[in-house]
Order: C-alpha cells, then structure tokens, then sequence
C-alpha cells in the first residue's frame, strides 16, 4: 500500500494538541500540503510556538491558533462555536489530543482527567462539529488511539477510576472508548459522506510516553530509543486526513497506514450502544436532541 497523499488546498483541517508531539508533527505535515490547519492547544505561549515553527517550517500562512482546555467542557464548547464563527467549512478533524496523569486528577465538570480528555473531549468535539462536518462533505474524522487498549476492558460501574486508578490501566481503557466510538460514529454516520476512522501510531518518543510509563527522568531525553519519532508516529494520521486509498472507507482501525483488527471486544456493539448513551448524559448532549 503506498502512502501518497492528496494535495489539501481549499482544505481545512482541526488538530487537537497540536503544540507538540505527533499533534505538531501531523499539523506541519497538512500545513505541508497546502491544507488551511487550525491547532487546537491549551497553553497560549506553546501554542504560539508551535504556530510559528510551523509557519516556518511549511512557508504557509495558513495555520491558525485555537485555545482550550479539552478538560472542560465549557471550553469545549466555545472552541467548537469559535470555530464555526470563523470558518464555514470542516473537511478533516483529527482527535489527537491525549494525556496519562501519573495521579488521579479530577476536571472542573468533576470527571477523572483521562476520561475526560482522552474520551469524552473527543466525543464532545465531534459531536459539536458534526454539522458543518456533514456540510463539508466529504469529511474525515480520525481519532489517535493506541494498542494498548487491547486487553482493556470498559467498566461502567467506575469510569472515574474512583475505586481504582492505575494510570495505564485508565489510559488503556480510554484508548479502548477511542476506538468503540469510533465504529460507533461510523455506523450512525453511513451515508453521510462523512468517514471515521482510528488508529495506533506506534510506540512514539514523546513527553506523553515519558511520564504516562515512568520513565526515570534521566532517561527522558533518550526516549528516542525505545520510541519512534513524531513524525514517523503521525504517518497513519496523515494517511487517514489525507489519502486518495482510503476515500469512502470508515468504522475502520489502521496501524502503519494499513487497516488492521482491533480488540474482540471492540467490535462489541452493545458496549458502543452503552458507551455512546453514557457519554452523551455526561456531555450534556443528551438533552439537545442532537441529529446524526
């Protein structure tokens, strides 16, 4: 399978965390091949450094700045009305944005913090954005989820880790919901010219793989050697955005550019069915009878 991308002029594309990481690197990356990318980042000061390494980097003037706390669902909100205040089109929304507190935290709405962000922020967004999504079409949604969530499990009598937190336990389990929602939206999204689709981007040197895992801080600056880079580790986000193999194709997730099989339990559709209703009573959308 090649990896040619497809020019993105005329292209607008959202990235979440996007100051760092595989976030920058997949927004350079867009900026590269001409989409317009707005970043979605919490901190002003990264975020405004990022924007211009990447206007740097790609000579493109294109790249535009949007900030929130993806740990609040008030600012979830009004990142997703800012957005469509400013743009009138959607064509590719990547959900890449995650976290693995090594303590368990709790947001301002009083959910645990990787739940919260690496979850409910994603469904939230992609909920909210779903409209100008449809009108863009045809759209893309992908959403950075991980390997890890096999062997992970959903469970519904504690999804805020309040009996337990094991921080790569949790980070399993919210990478398992990435996926889960991710067929989910798939499947309530056929015929709508809009696809969403997942995936792994390998075990990448990042902050994120430093602390989430423990590595001893003196080794943080040699995470090159059991990680691969950003780069390399935003190839399958671009591959997702922006490829001509994959138009049309959803409710799928990749791994180094290729659809793979994900967990057993992933495929569970019950398990989405609970996921999807549980998720829109906490995010509020259960009650502002939103349409798929």
């Amino acid at each position: 399978m090649s990896s040619a991308l497809d020019s993105m002029a005329g292209k607008v594309c959202m990235v979440t965390g996007a100051n760092s990481g595989i976030g920058k690197a997949t927004a350079l990356g867009l900026a590269n091949i001409g989409a317009t990318v707005v970043m979605v980042c919490r901190s002003q000061e990264r975020g405004e450094a990022a924007l211009t390494e990447i206007k740097q980097k790609s000579s493109s003037e294109r790249i535009f700045l949007l900030l929130a706390d993806l740990a609040s669902q008030a600012a979830i909100r009004r990142v997703a009305e800012d957005f469509k205040s400013q743009y009138s089109a959607l064509h590719v929304l990547i959900n890449n944005a995650g976290i693995i507190p090594r303590k368990r935290q709790v947001t301002v709405d009083g959910f645990e913090t990787q739940f919260a962000v690496n979850h409910l922020a994603p469904f939230l967004l992609t909920n909210l954005l779903l409209d100008i999504l449809k009108s863009s079409a045809p759209a893309r949604i992908v959403t950075v989820s991980s390997d890890m969530h096999r062997g992970a499990t959903i469970n519904f009598e504690d999804l805020q880790s309040v009996g337990s937190y094991r921080p790569v336990r949790v980070y399993s389990e919210t990478k398992l919901a990435n996926v889960v929602f991710t067929y989910e939206l798939a499947r309530k999204l056929q015929g709508t010219k809009v696809t969403a689709n997942c995936l792994h981007p390998g075990m990448v040197a990042t902050k994120l793989l430093a602390d989430g895992i423990g590595i001893p801080r003196l080794l943080k600056s040699t995470t090159k050697l059991i990680g691969s880079s950003s780069e390399k580790g935003a190839k399958t986000s671009l591959y997702l955005a922006a490829s001509p193999e994959v138009e049309g194709v959803s409710g799928k997730y990749f791994v180094r550019q290729k659809a793979v099989e994900s967990s057993k339990i992933s495929y569970d559709q019950d398990l989405a069915s609970r996921l999807w209703k549980q998720s829109t009573e906490l995010t509020g959308l259960a009650d502002c009878r939103l349409q798929i």
